[in-house]
């Protein structure tokens, strides 16, 4: 079957992938009602396209922290790809790097920051959870640093898991051939079987809760790396963390993973792209599964957006080259979409090319 679109390699996942493995990547929090509203909130963004505007030659290059990437699409972190596939991280760094673009490594993937650095040249950041134990963060950090990779993007809507049913009923824990690679010789790689989900027991007895924004501030004072703070979904939050000294932001709800009933990430995006008044690129993951997705996000104050289940998905279905050809794919789309807003490059994307609910709504009630 040829594959004309990125959600259709979810479908290919479920079929070839263990129930506890697929419903681990795919499944949300509670009710998964944020799960279901990532998607359906780009659904309800309409474009205003401009026309007879000279679209022969589009430059969809971007730079992100200085960085020079190929488009503003990278690859968001994920946890145990190896689970999908046994080149796991390995497959996903070469793809990313062979389509121009950054990719985040989990701190809970099953390769190590020195394997992933030895598949080849490529931009690379690390993503963090912050472990009670500062001395295991400060080595991580370190060892990630002396691998090459160039940021760290910092979670923090984690100090507890949120409620994943799916994992609860299938007792999710990771296979036995596998470990949490990083933490290996640590004696925190293991992750022990459990009544519930073996990872919701790991995080409760490994990730600090006490986890504040003087923490950014001593992370700064470990690396010179630049941090990104992963999970902000507020205007509040957003002044907060350029305060700390964060030097971007990802709007992120954890993939619908951590609290159920929050706004989809593209709902809270402009809020947050206008506390930041500018100061800090502002990115977005979460629910894009299109080119259109990316435009929407970009007219919207974007500098760019990760993409994470696709590519756990394609990942399954095909290693590396499924990876390499959903990335391709959101490119092409992207790109298309550009041209038929007419638009040539990035700086040309603005928020009169779409219209939102709210924007629906204001022009109503004027009326």
């Amino acid at each position: 079957m040829e594959i004309t679109n990125v959600s259709e390699y979810e479908e290919i996942a479920r079929r070839k992938l263990p129930k506890m493995v697929f419903d681990y990547y795919a499944s949300g929090a509670e009710d998964q009602w944020t799960l279901r509203e990532n998607r359906r909130a780009f659904e309800r963004i309409l474009f205003r396209p401009r026309i007879l505007i000279d679209v022969s030659r589009i430059d969809i290059t971007t730079t992100i922290l200085g960085f020079k990437i190929s488009m503003p699409i990278m690859v968001a972190p994920t946890a145990m790809q190896k689970m999908a596939h046994p080149d796991g991280e390995y497959a996903t760094a070469r793809a990313s790097s062979a389509a121009g673009t950054i990719m985040t490594l989990s701190s809970w993937a099953t390769s190590s920051v020195e394997e992933v650095a030895s598949t080849g040249p490529g931009i690379r950041f690390f993503q963090l959870y912050v472990y009670k134990d500062r001395n295991v963060v400060a080595q991580l950090v370190r060892r990630a640093e002396r691998a090459g990779f160039k940021a760290i993007a910092l979670t923090v809507d984690t100090p507890r898991l949120g409620r994943r049913e799916a994992d609860i009923k299938n007792r999710f824990t990771l296979p036995p051939f596998l470990t949490l690679k990083n933490f290996e010789g640590l004696d925190l790689g293991k992750m022990d079987q459990s009544n519930d989900s073996g990872l919701a027991s790991y995080v409760a007895g490994q990730i600090d809760r006490s986890l504040s924004w003087k923490d950014v501030k001593w992370l700064q004072t470990i690396t010179h790396m630049p941090i990104l703070v992963k999970g902000v979904m507020t205007a509040e939050d957003t002044r907060l963390a350029i305060q700390a000294g964060a030097a971007g932001i990802i709007v992120s709800n954890h993939g619908a993973r951590q609290l159920d009933y929050v706004p989809a990430t593209i709902s809270c995006l402009e809020e947050v792209v206008k506390a930041a008044q500018g100061r800090v690129p502002v990115f977005l993951d979460g629910g894009v599964r299109r080119g259109t997705d990316v435009f929407k996000a970009l007219a919207l104050g974007a500098s760019g957006v990760f993409i994470g289940r696709p590519v756990l998905f394609s990942l399954a279905a095909e290693g590396e080259a499924g990876v390499r050809k959903v990335l391709e794919m959101l490119r092409d789309e992207f790109e298309l979409t550009m041209a038929l807003n007419g638009c040539c490059s990035l700086k040309d994307i603005n928020r009169n090319h779409i219209v939102t609910e709210g924007d629906m709504i204001r022009t109503a009630s004027r009326l």
